[in-house]
């Protein structure tokens, strides 16, 4: 008996052993396929009448719609969109059930389009799908939708930028035909047009050139103000009242309000009234959910470690307990629902589960399941995600998330930090592909709500300003530092990887904290503040008042300075580790330039770097085949470098597709500067006629392509000439008239024109006084000048026809760039001779002696005329835009 006893007691040490042995071992490496490959059914949604669901799934290896009955098995669906080149992400029903709508982009350039397709049509003509329409076919345009009216389903509210690639025009759409009947031309910088509950234009909302933001009740002859923020403060209309006199809106408005709240404004005497604010006092407010039938509210919501959710009809509260109760330890969402709002598809989900969409009948309160994203999830191998807190350098706590690797001790872990894009955004609780990934291959996974993130109040957020590399950066390096304190992670295998700000800052990490990390992956990160806020999307326009107070003001010294120091680009000496760096070669926001830049300048200096960039994509991969490729790269990259584990193996096609993406660094062109110790400042040979000279147009900008007159006009004044340059715009006429002294050619004096911008600008020999008035709001700005402008403004062209001009010639000019405010130096120089409109011409070139973007080129004919035959101006400001100019 002893023996049978002592025999037992070791099999149940020995089973004890084995199972410590087991707890302290990774769980099995999970196929990348699983984490980001195409989920098997996403997206989907009811028909407002109930009898289809229509859903995303692949379709000829791109993910696409589908539609199936309601009552049907998802094997029954059936395909009715058959995009190949880029992933449909989302779309919606016409509430008449009649259409189903979507966006697309080309290539990731974010100029979307609006298409519809019936689903109920048949397949067209030798295509496996029915017919879809573009709505808006409009080449490089980008389309915003304001309101999609109950009254009339067959009309779309929408914006689209053809006229003026920085502000959207308002259109009504006819989804049936496609017609579009403009409703409001915008030359008054609006933003926004919000239409009531019977559908009726009410309110629209207009960005200050001060970066104040104001609310506009549309009256039947123009606007009148009713409610403002200025540049630090924020408000959101959400949702009309019933009495058609209110609307509820979310605002920070007011030096004594840090957490937004919801209020309900009226638009007639401007009376507010608290609606509801965090109880807890910790977070801004969230979101709101109303009924589309009673236009009551639902629920409130805000998003804390874990998002709480605080319940406005009882109903919804008792079927929301009674799921809670079912699924037992999962979040629950209620996604979309039929007309009369009785059968809801719902998502059950946690940090460890990608989740399972049920339908859920409110009048039975039974739940079927419908599908799992991704039911090849070994969600028993996942790692919880759990909310922590630290504080950063200057004592702010930093909220942050944290995911370990499962079955092993947190300690003495190799981590990756993973900071958000934005930066005016947060990562929330939820499962998280990424975290998830980097955890199965044994990382910790830190991810920051660093100073500037949403959603913590306006003091945290304004914390930020100005702050890119420096305070915002120290949040990421003291989350290290205490995890490092706390023993769970090795500080000799520390990396970085993140995308768009989160890739600036694993850049900034790099560069500013180099004893911090091991290596770092940034995924579509600016490496120059600079050149990043002189390439922004023309459309962003609204936003850049906004971006200079946030980030800093490159049209001063002291901001230029300060972006400068604070651009990973000029430190790049400072690089130890080495770097992987992905992009996107057409993505409208951090322009390719910018990758190229770094690559270039760790390639010169002789230290490690990679580079990813694929040509079908902008900011941020969506095509699966171009994902996978990026992540078999950067996971073997970190294993190489922290001593994860990854997967080996690839299917051939991303093998390939892997290859073909991968850039030889060694065949990035640079560009060069000039060299100006072989040049003098020009001088002309010969003095300005009086007379007119008129040339036609074409500018293409973001795709838009506008023709219009250009007329200059000299008139001799005595001692110096009157030169008025007029371009006929189809965004207005841009009037610029200058004084040019007789002789010299030197610039006195110039005003230029634009709807509501002036610009007065008075030229001494030190300085330039420039005197802008936007809209009624004035400024100063004195430039300190080495050398007296020439070529400059108006007339320019006709200036440098008056130089010595011959086969070898090359000069410098000196310029006023009235965006930055500084002076700037300018080669002129002969490249060659070409026949233009049956006349032998000298062209000639001028770019900036520091190989800034932008150049003009010149057709100067030969003869004594002298004329200005044709001329092409790349403007880097509007993204590289043309504007092409022939002589009448």
């Amino acid at each position: 008996m002893k023996k049978i006893i002592f025999m037992t007691i070791l099999c149940m040490a020995g089973l004890a052993t084995n199972a410590q042995q087991k707890s302290k071992v990774l769980p099995p490496i999970i196929d990348r396929e699983v984490f980001f490959g195409d989920p098997e059914i996403s997206g989907s949604k009811l028909s407002p009448n109930g009898k289809y669901i229509s859903f995303i799934k692949p379709f000829n290896g791109t993910r696409n719609i589908w539609v199936k009955k309601a009552g049907d098995p998802f094997e029954s669906a059936r395909p009715i969109t058959a995009d190949t080149k880029r992933p449909i992400s989302s779309y919606f029903w016409s509430h008449d059930n009649k259409y189903i709508l979507y966006a697309q982009d080309k290539g990731g350039n974010e100029n979307f389009m609006i298409y519809a397709v019936n689903p109920m049509d048949k397949k067209a003509a030798g295509q496996e799908v029915p017919l879809s329409r573009n709505l808006t076919d409009k080449e490089n345009v980008r389309v915003q939708i304001y309101a999609v009216p109950k009254s009339n389903p067959d009309l779309m509210y929408i914006g689209l930028n053809d006229r003026d690639p920085a502000w959207h025009d308002l259109y009504e759409l006819k989804i049936s035909t496609g017609e579009l009947k403009l409703m409001r031309e915008n030359k008054d910088r609006m933003v926004a047009w919000i239409f009531d509950l019977k559908d009726k234009l009410k309110l629209a909302m207009r960005s200050n050139e001060d970066g104040s933001t104001e609310l506009l009740k549309v009256e039947p002859k123009g606007f009148t103000k009713i409610y403002s923020t200025n540049l630090l403060e924020s408000f959101n209309p959400v949702y009309f009242h019933t009495d058609g006199a209110q609307i509820y809106m979310e605002t920070n408005k007011g030096d004594d309000v840090n957490f937004s709240k919801l209020i309900l404004f009226n638009i007639n005497n401007k009376k507010e009234t608290l609606v509801e604010s965090d109880p807890e006092k910790k977070v801004d407010f969230g979101s709101v959910s109303f009924s589309e039938n009673t236009h009551q509210m639902i629920a409130t919501s805000y998003e804390d470690d874990k998002t709480r959710i605080y319940w406005k009809d009882k109903n919804y509260e008792s079927d929301y307990k009674l799921l809670k109760k079912q699924f037992k330890g999962m979040e629950v969402s209620f996604n979309n629902s039929t007309k009369d709002e009785m059968t809801w598809l719902i998502s059950v989900y946690s940090d460890t589960d990608p989740g399972s969409v049920y339908l859920f009948d409110r009048n039975t309160k039974k739940t079927l399941l419908q599908y799992k994203s991704r039911p090849k999830m070994p969600i028993q191998d996942l790692s919880p995600m759990r909310a922590i807190s630290y504080k950063s350098s200057d004592g702010l706590v930093i909220p942050a998330y944290l995911t370990l690797p499962k079955g092993i001790p947190a300690k003495n872990l190799p981590l990756i930090v993973n900071p958000h894009g934005g930066p005016w955004a947060r990562d929330g609780w939820g499962y998280d592909s990424y975290a998830q990934f980097l955890a199965n291959r044994g990382y910790a996974v830190l991810q920051s709500n660093f100073r500037s993130s949403t959603g913590f109040g306006k003091k945290f957020l304004n914390a930020g300003n100005k702050q890119w590399g420096d305070l915002m950066q120290d949040d990421l390096t003291y989350g290290v530092k205490h995890l490092i304190n706390k023993g769970i992670v090795d500080p000799k295998r520390v990396g970085i990887m993140g995308g768009s700000y989160g890739g600036y800052a694993t850049l900034a990490g790099l560069t500013f904290t180099p004893d911090v990390y091991a290596c770092g992956v940034s995924i579509v990160g600016p490496s120059s503040l600079l050149t990043l806020l002189q390439s922004i999307p023309p459309y962003w326009e609204a936003g850049r008042k906004i971006f200079h107070e946030r980030m800093g003001d490159p049209t001063n010294p002291a901001g230029e300075a300060q972006l400068k120091k604070q651009s990973p680009l000029y430190a790049v000496d400072q690089i130890k580790v080495p770097l992987m760096v992905v992009q996107g070669a057409n993505d409208p926001r951090v322009k390719k330039a910018e990758s190229d830049q770094i690559v270039l300048a760790m390639k010169d200096k002789n230290l490690a770097v990679e580079y990813i960039c694929a040509p079908d994509e902008g900011h941020g991969f969506q095509r699966p085949v171009n994902n996978m490729a990026f992540l078999a790269a950067a996971e073997k990259f970190l294993a190489k470098h922290l001593g994860g584990r990854y997967q080996e193996s690839m299917p051939d096609e991303i093998a390939k597709r892997l290859k073909e993406i991968t850039v030889d660094i060694n065949g990035i062109a640079k560009e060069e500067k000039i060299d100006m110790s072989t040049m003098s400042v020009a001088t002309p040979s010969k003095d300005l006629k009086a007379g007119t000279y008129e040339f036609n147009v074409k500018l293409d900008a973001m795709g838009h392509k506008m023709d219009f007159a250009q007329k200059i006009e000299v008139k001799d004044q005595g001692e110096y000439w009157t030169v008025t340059d007029v371009m006929d715009m189809p965004m207005g006429a841009l009037k610029d008239v200058g004084n040019i002294k007789k002789g010299s050619l030197e610039l006195l004096k110039r005003s230029v024109d634009q709807g509501p911008v002036n610009m007065l600008v008075n030229y001494s020999a030190t300085e330039a006084d420039c005197k802008i008035n936007m809209s009624g709001q004035k400024s100063e700005h004195k430039i300190k000048l080495n050398h007296a402008n020439l070529a400059d403004g108006p007339g320019a062209f006709l200036v440098i026809s008056s130089l010595p001009l011959n086969d070898t010639y090359k000069a410098l000019l000196y310029h006023t760039d009235l965006q930055k405010m500084e002076e700037k130096i300018m080669s002129v120089i002969v490249t060659g001779s070409e026949k233009v409109k049956n006349k032998d011409c000298y062209k000639v070139e001028i770019k900036s002696v520091n190989g800034d973007p932008g150049m003009s080129t010149l057709w100067v004919s030969k003869d004594e005329t002298a004329r200005v035959v044709k001329y092409e101006i790349v403007i880097a400001e509007m993204q590289g835009a043309t504007m092409l100019g022939e002589a009448k």
